[in-house]
């Protein structure tokens, strides 16, 4: 290390063999490099920007042509196959093969995940279509992370919620494809508001890092990315390994029904950087990278922004911090697949042991969060273990961020205590159900936690009240359904995303996710074909997806056998 900056090592290797570069390619290569150079003070060159150079290509041409693959490759000094597997990796990388026609200019996509999918999104599809023609690109996408707002169209960057073709066609015709931004607490404001004053306090002396890790063991907060973990207890174990350490912040939110963290970057973006901040100093890491899915370019824009004013007006001595952008691939909200993509590589999930917090980004211990987890972590402080603890029903502690989307009248998210019941939150926070809807059943922690009936509504909503009945809360996405909707077609909904997303690497979730998928296209599901089938994949995939996807199935065949004799 040298001034707290993490040194890797620069691969060389000879002259590139094989393909001729386009000189034009390189030019074009070569300019958006030293743009980007001149933009962000760093050589773009480094073999973890990989992922970041794609995007300058893909945005610039609209496209990624194979010239450009070979020039990056030749600039880089990588293998052009090297550039080409990760290019290939990710949806939103448009690859164009040699000879092969280049896509339409403007793209639209339309979600097609379970809750756009309630709200009519295959109509909304075949409409556009139809009335935007062969000029204009319309394809399905993987959950946006705008559930509340289904059916959802993108029209290059630019999220049109509760879509329709009305709606999307003249937005088209004047080519809005750029995200807006709204309201939201900015710097300055935030500074007035007393932001930024326990950071300050930490580097000053005035607090110490055992005091802030009991805090937060006291408080209850677990991971609210999913995994559950203690926040404290990881605070400590990092702490303990020897340095130099590293952080990254996980806000690749791509589970479907889920949208917690984008809706807390749109309108309190520095509490979170502060509670990061203050897990920095905790935890004594050297640089902080953060990981932010490519669906959310308006917060990538509040986020460049205000770290922009963070720097230029510190409260206290900064780490080094680095805004990093996905590419649309679902596995790397799983941590180490999102390291893997944070160093310039396809997103597969590593083996473990070792784990992150002892191997991990560029090979060093690392901090990973959720932002939520982080975003608590300012009033836990000022307010006390006690304060956040204290909330809670039916025996449990703490606050939960629900995002609540599907046939209830107020979708979004609802801040509630953790142990609430779905009755519960439909009735008292989501305003009951849609007029004409009965409810029915429920997904309480997305696409991967499972289905349950209407008459297990009763069952505290938190970490492990759940796990008795083949679900889980994970991110708490909740997915409400009605008695006009199928527990089966929901659960083919979110296999079919399974199969699309999985990253190949093992073949029990490659395999067995398209297998379960062709299965349950059956009007009667071969349920003991897809219990052997299930148990294969909980038990020998590789990592979270391919060991949660069954859930779907074994939930539906439990609790809505009816439905699929």
């Amino acid at each position: 290390m040298e001034g707290g900056i993490v040194k890797r090592g620069k691969r060389t290797r000879g002259a590139l063999k094989g393909r001729t570069v386009d000189t034009r390619a390189l030019a074009d290569v070569q300019k958006l490099l030293n743009e980007a150079q001149r933009e962000t003070g760093v050589e773009p060159r480094r073999r973890d920007l990989l992922i970041e150079n794609l995007h300058r290509i893909q945005d610039q041409y609209g496209h990624i042509a194979a010239a450009h693959i070979v020039a990056l490759a030749r600039e880089m000094k990588l293998a052009m196959t090297e550039v080409y597997e990760v290019a290939t990796f990710y949806h939103h990388f448009d690859v164009v093969k040699e000879g092969d026609k280049a896509p339409p200019a403007l793209t639209v996509r339309v979600c097609d995940s379970l809750s756009c999918e309630l709200s009519g999104a295959g109509a909304l599809m075949t409409g556009l279509k139809k009335a935007l023609g062969d000029g204009v690109r319309v394809i399905p996408a993987p959950c946006v992370g705008r559930c509340e707002q289904a059916p959802v169209a993108v029209i290059g960057q630019n999220p049109v919620a509760q879509a329709t073709v009305d709606k999307v066609k003249p937005l088209v015709a004047a080519k809005k494809t750029q995200c807006t931004v709204g309201k939201y607490v900015a710097y300055a404001e935030y500074r007035k508001q007393g932001g930024y004053t326990i950071p300050a306090e930490c580097l000053a002396g005035r607090r110490d890092a055992e005091t802030l890790i009991k805090t937060m063991e006291n408080s209850s907060l677990r991971g609210l990315g999913g995994a559950g973990f203690p926040t404290g207890r990881k605070w400590r174990i990092v702490r303990g390994e020897k340095g130099p350490r590293l952080m990254a912040v996980n806000i690749d939110e791509g589970e479907p029904g889920t949208f917690k963290d984008r809706h807390y970057l749109e309108t309190d973006p520095h509490r979170f950087l502060e509670g990061m901040l203050i897990a920095a100093w905790t935890v004594q890491v050297s640089e902080i990278y953060i990981y932010l899915r490519d669906e959310y370019a308006g917060v990538r824009a509040i986020l460049e922004k205000e770290i922009k004013a963070l720097q230029a007006d510190p409260p206290c001595p900064l780490p080094p911090i680095f805004l990093r952008r996905g590419a649309g691939a679902y596995i790397c909200g799983e941590e180490s697949a999102m390291i893997e993509s944070i160093e310039g590589k396809r997103g597969m999930p590593r083996l473990r042991p070792p784990y992150v917090a002892q191997v991990g980004l560029f090979g060093y211990p690392t901090l990973e969060h959720n932002m939520e987890t982080l975003y608590w972590v300012r009033d836990i402080l000022e307010k006390g273990a006690d304060w956040f603890a204290g909330h809670g029903r039916h025996g449990r502690k703490g606050l939960r961020s629900f995002s609540v989307s599907g046939r209830v009248k107020k979708p979004g998210v609802h801040l509630a205590p953790a142990g609430i019941t779905v009755k519960e939150l439909i009735a008292e926070y989501c305003g009951g159900m849609l007029p004409g809807h009965t409810f029915y059943g429920y997904l309480p922690g997305g696409a991967s936690g499972g289905i349950l009936p209407a008459s297990l509504g009763d069952v505290p909503l938190d970490f492990d009240t759940l796990h008795p009945y083949g679900c889980f809360i994970g991110s708490a996405a909740v997915i409400i359904f009605s008695d006009q909707d199928k527990a089966s077609g929901a659960a083919r909904n979110v296999m079919k995303f399974f199969a699309e997303e999985s990253c190949g690497q093992c073949t029990p979730c490659r395999v067995g996710t398209a297998k379960a998928l062709q299965l349950m296209q059956a009007p009667s599901w071969d349920q003991g074909l897809l219990e052997e089938l299930s148990a294969a994949m909980a038990d020998a995939s590789i990592c979270g997806l391919g060991q949660a996807a069954p859930n779907p199935i074994r939930t539906v065949m439990k609790y809505f056998s009816k439905e699929i004799l």
